[in-house]
């Protein structure tokens, strides 16, 4: 298949490597440092020495008739990719990323018939360009699409992959149990040390905040294990977050900083005003 990767970091690197690996056409779309290391390279190269060579592109070009264009921008960049995806002659265009944000304003944008939507369930990151990433291959959070055309690609590829056919639903508890580890993996790196227990303690509260938002605006909380996690007592939540705060695999995400985590509590303010002040309090 003709695969487009728009934003090779960590996330889109993985997948641009995975589905190389399985044979597939494809091409990276990069800019900056990004696209002038991987025309020198030709490839996307681990940190265990495999490379899987891609094609790069520094624009989506809008007549290639593309089986799939997999976006893994940052939430806080689609806007600016918009009008490119919208242009474009893909089948299908496979939203992968963290957001809070109703899905039909970005169904709208690229056309209903072929939006797509997912999150990797992945740990990756860039050094000097090089990949570094683990993928979850087992157990309930693999990585979930909309579109059960994908799941089956996806996972032949090496990327565990199950259906979710309400990804609203899904992105948006995400959002409320990731926020308080991206904080917790932020202060951690930048200190070099795992938070306090008073800190832990405050950002579970801020998890279960972020659970009763979503329950109030209506969506469900999905998946199972989601369900389970949201029910767990203060004191539990608290515990796995100081304890996930000393793991250097989750510490050195903070690197990343403190863009995603505030782009998605500005989310969720936006949704229910006044309903995120635990939230508000622990943004970065």
């Amino acid at each position: 298949m003709k695969i487009a990767i728009l934003g090779p970091g960590g996330i889109g690197s993985t997948f641009a490597f995975q589905l190389a690996r399985a044979g597939h056409d494809v091409t990276v779309i990069a800019r900056g440092a990004r696209l002038a290391h991987l025309e020198r390279e030709g490839a996307i190269r681990k940190n265990t020495g495999e490379r899987a060579v891609v094609d790069v592109q520094a624009a989506l070009d809008p007549e290639t008739a593309w089986d799939l264009v997999l976006v893994s921008v940052l939430a806080s960049q689609v806007d600016a990719v918009l009008p490119a995806l919208a242009a474009s002659a893909a089948r299908t265009i496979l939203f992968m990323f963290n957001t809070f944000e109703p899905l039909d304003r970005l169904r709208d944008a690229v056309g209903r018939e072929r939006a797509a939507f997912g999150f990797p369930a992945i740990l990756a990151w860039l050094d000097d360009g090089v990949l570094t990433t683990s993928i979850v291959t087992r157990g309930p959070l693999l990585t979930p699409v909309s579109d059960p055309a994908w799941a089956p690609v996806f996972t032949a590829a090496g990327i565990p992959t199950v259906v979710e056919p309400d990804m609203q639903s899904w992105l948006r508890t995400h959002a409320a149990f990731v926020v308080p580890g991206m904080i917790a993996s932020i202060r951690a790196y930048d200190r070099r040390a795992g938070l306090s227990w008073t800190e832990a303690k405050q950002l579970a509260r801020a998890s279960d905040e972020g659970f009763r938002l979503v329950r109030r605006l209506g969506d469900a909380i999905v998946p199972a294990a989601m369900v389970t996690y949201g029910r767990l007592p203060t004191v539990a939540t608290t515990a796995i977050l100081w304890a996930m705060s000393r793991v250097p695999s989750i510490r050195r995400t903070g690197a990343a900083g403190p863009g995603e985590s505030r782009t998605l509590i500005d989310m969720m303010t936006a949704a229910a005003p006044g309903d995120t002040q635990t939230l508000l309090a622990v943004r970065p």
